[in-house]
């Protein structure tokens, strides 16, 4: 049976903008502790290259394959590791909750036959990390927006 985690928080930042700093892969490392690198084009069925940085684990380079994109909504991959033992399907969603401001879900669904076994062992360390990385978001979000003058609307 398949293991879920995800990790939920609000941004005080249009949708638009969340969307900009995630889709723009290029600068992961400036601000995603998560992920040091992160290099490709989001597309379906393009393969993305990126070093992943669980907290502490030792950093391993993933080639995940874009599943889905929706702009300013959401960007899903798979990725296969141990010779397809554990699979998964990683998810950025941008929920829209009004003209600023959104709820940011990052998470991924485990599967395969060791997939449960590792996302179980592993859950503290992942779900580490991707608050490290929803909390890197959405201020790094927040400022870009701030810095555009929201607060003077």
């Amino acid at each position: 049976m398949p293991v879920k985690l995800e990790h939920r928080l609000g941004v005080q930042a249009p949708a638009e903008v969340i969307w900009e700093v995630l889709s723009d892969l290029g600068r992961w490392d400036e601000w995603c502790p998560l992920y040091g690198a992160a290099s490709g084009t989001i597309r379906i069925g393009e393969v993305l290259t990126m070093t992943l940085k669980l907290p502490g684990q030792k950093p391993e380079v993933i080639r995940p394959v874009v599943l889905d994109w929706v702009p300013h909504e959401q960007l899903h991959w798979r990725l296969s590791m141990a010779n397809g033992l554990v699979r998964t399907v990683r998810y950025f969603e941008i929920e829209k909750m009004s003209e600023d401001g959104a709820i940011f879900s990052n998470g991924e669904m485990f599967g395969g036959l060791l997939g449960g076994f590792v996302a179980r062992q592993m859950r503290t360390s992942i779900r580490g990390g991707f608050e490290a990385m929803g909390e890197a978001l959405r201020d790094r979000a927040e400022a870009l927006w701030r810095e555009r003058g929201a607060s003077a609307k």
